[in-house]
């Protein structure tokens, strides 16, 4: 078990995941979010390379469009 923050709450998995799955799992697009991730800014090129872990800080922000 493995336990995270994400947006400011915790979060516990059964283990390591990448993040793209994880994004996946809870259904959202990764191509219409951006991810802190422990203080960087990810690409979304590298969102299949980057690996949650224990004690990860992660933000999830949507994008919203508007006028």
């Amino acid at each position: 078990m493995i336990a995270l923050q994400v947006n400011g709450k915790r979060v516990e998995l059964d283990q390591a995941i990448p993040l793209l799955a994880y994004l996946e799992q809870l259904g959202v697009n990764p191509r219409a979010v951006a991810v802190e991730h422990n203080g960087e800014i990810i690409e979304r090129a590298s969102y299949a390379s980057v690996t949650l872990s224990d004690g990860d800080q992660v933000e999830i922000v949507r994008m919203v469009g508007g006028g």
